[in-house]
């Protein structure tokens, strides 16, 4: 059984990947986090920062990144590509 990502493990890989755009220390630490519930039912987060967002949608078990311009740059399917950090027991 896998273990679902914790919104800090997402957060961790978001701050990777928008280094890995260009953006800077000072722009990633400035990040923005935002929830999205629909009929009181959590649904996604995003993350912006700089003009670039990220969108994980919770359900699909993607992250999905866009640039300034609204053009999607990298898509991370979470069951495939992401291996979640095991807890201590």
């Amino acid at each position: 059984m896998r273990v679902a990502p914790q919104p800090s493990e997402i957060r961790a890989l978001v701050k990777k990947t928008f280094h890995a755009f260009g953006l800077s220390d000072d722009a990633v630490a400035m990040l923005r986090e935002t929830l999205l519930l629909s009929e009181g039912a959590y649904q996604a987060r995003s993350y912006r920062a700089e003009g670039f967002m990220a969108m994980w949608l919770v359900q699909v078990g993607i992250v999905q990144f866009y640039d300034a311009k609204g053009n999607m740059l990298r898509t991370v399917n979470l069951f495939e590509e992401y291996e979640p950090q095991r807890m201590a027991a």
